[in-house]
C-alpha cells in the first residue's frame, strides 16, 4: 500500500518552468511518477516537454488534470501563497521543496490551513519517494528531490528531517538488499506541515510496513513525542538515530530548526526519550540499517 503517495498519485508542479523545478520534474517523470501538470502563472496553454500541460493555477490543473497532490518549487517570496494555492484548490497532499521561506510566512499558512482538508510535507524538505516494481524501482512516485535510483520497494518506512540523512539510510536498506514502501522527509524548519509522530502513525496503521527508521536531530520536541506514542501504541519495530550531539549549544547547525535553547532539544535528551520508548538507537549514521534489521530479527 505505501502512505501518502502510490504509484497512481496523479502530480501537478508548481514552478515547472524554473530550471529547479524543471530538472526534477524531468527526473520524476523517468522515475515514472504521473506528472499530469505543471503550473506556471502567466504561463498556461504551454507544455513541458512538449507533454505535460502547464496552468495558471492550481485549481485549472486540478480541475483539467485530475491532480492531487502537489509539489512546490517556487521562490522563497512567493512559495508561502503556492502552498496556500493549493490549499484552497483543495489538493489532497502539498510538499514544498522550497528553502529559505520566512518563518512568519510559514506560521500565517499554518493558521490558514487549520480545518482544511490538505497535509502540507515541508518546507525546506527532500519530498517522498513510493518505490516501484520495475528496474531501479522505476514505476513509482518521487514527489521532490530525493534520489530514485537508490530506492527499492519493499516493507521499510524512513522518515526523517534531514535530507541526506534520508538518501544514507535509504541505500543502507538497498545495499542490504531491502526495500522501502515509503521514505518521508519532512524537512528540517522550525515550523513545519507534517510531524515525525504523523508519519509514524501512518506507518503503523500500514500492512506494507514492517519496520520504521526515524532519523530526528537537536532542536524542537517533535522526536520526543513520537517517541512517547511508539512506547504505548506502536506495534513495529522502529530504529532512530539523533544528528548533532556534537553541536555546541545555541549554534544553528544547518537547518533553521536545528537548534538548542535553554535545557530543551538537546541529542541527549532525544535519544533518552528514544531508548525508553524501546526504538533501537544508532550510535553513528553508518548503523541505522543494521540497528533496524537486528531489532526485526529479535522481534
Amino acid at each position: 500500500m505505501a502512505i501518502l503517495v502510490t504509484p497512481q498519485t496523479r502530480v501537478l508542479v508548481q514552478g515547472i518552468t524554473g530550471s529547479f523545478g524543471a530538472r526534477h520534474t524531468q527526473l520524476s517523470l523517468a522515475y515514472g511518477t504521473m506528472v499530469v501538470a505543471g503550473v506556471t502563472p502567466g504561463k498556461g496553454g504551454q507544455k513541458f516537454e512538449e507533454k505535460v500541460p502547464i496552468f495558471d493555477t492550481v485549481s485549472e490543473a486540478m480541475q483539467q488534470t485530475g491532480a492531487t497532490a502537489s509539489a512546490v518549487f517556487v521562490p522563497p517570496p512567493f512559495a508561502a501563497d503556492a502552498i496556500l494555492e493549493g490549499v484552497d484548490a483543495g489538493l489532497d497532499l502539498v510538499i514544498c521543496i522550497t528553502e529559505g521561506i520566512p518563518v512568519n510566512d510559514m506560521v500565517k499558512v499554518k493558521r490558514a490551513m487549520e480545518g482544511k482538508k490538505t497535509r502540507l510535507v515541508g518546507p525546506n524538505c527532500p519530498g517522498i519517494v513510493t518505490p516501484g516494481l520495475g528496474v531501479d524501482s522505476h514505476g513509482g512516485c518521487r514527489i521532490g528531490i530525493a534520489p530514485g535510483y537508490i530506492h527499492k520497494k519493499g516493507n521499510i518506512g524512513v522518515v526523517s528531517r534531514s535530507g541526506t540523512l534520508t538518501y544514507e539510510a535509504v541505500w543502507q536498506l538497498t545495499s542490504r538488499g531491502v526495500g522501502q514502501s515509503t521514505c518521508v522527509g519532512i524537512g528540517g524548519d522550525p515550523v513545519n506541515g507534517t510531524s515525525h509522530l504523523d508519519v509514524i502513525k501512518l506507518f503503523n496503521e500500514d500492512p506494507e510496513t514492517e519496520g520504521i527508521i526515524l532519523i530526528g536531530e537537536i532542536g524542537g520536541s517533535a522526536e520526543e513525542e513520537a517517541a512517547a506514542w511508539i512506547k504505548d501504541h506502536c506495534r513495529k519495530p522502529v530504529a532512530g538515530f539523533i544528528a548533532g550531539a556534537t553541536a555546541p549549544p545555541g549554534r544553528r547547525m544547518g537547518h533553521a530548526g536545528a537548534i538548542v535553547s535553554g535545557g530543551s532539544g538537546t541529542a541527549a535528551a532525544k535519544i533518552a526519550a528514544f531508548k525508553n520508548a524501546g526504538i533501537g538507537v544508532a550510535a553513528t549514521p553508518s548503523e541505522m540499517a543494521d540497528t533496524l534489521l537486528q531489532l526485526m530479527k529479535r522481534a
